[in-house]
């Protein structure tokens, strides 16, 4: 069983979409769930964007993400199964 990889920190929206700012250049692939600390689904991440060391990841967001209180939340990758 994986364990839930830290993402980022939830740093926009634009676009209908929530950026994350990576914490390194380790990052979720395309498809991959995301979920915030009280494992609550935040989106799917969508597309990886910016600088290879510390890029940007763009998440479309769930249907019932509440995307006010979001900016600066913490944000986890679920692994695939889970």
């Amino acid at each position: 069983m994986a364990s839930i990889q830290r993402v980022g920190t939830i740093v926009n929206t634009a676009q209908g979409l929530v950026v994350v700012r990576a914490v390194d250049a380790s990052h979720p692939d395309p498809g991959t769930a995301v979920i915030d600390e009280q494992l609550d689904a935040v989106g799917q991440v969508v597309d990886v964007f910016g600088p290879v060391e510390r890029p940007y990841v763009a998440v479309s967001p769930a249907s019932n993400a509440e995307r006010v209180g979001l900016l600066g939340a913490v944000v986890y990758a679920r692994p695939q199964g889970e």
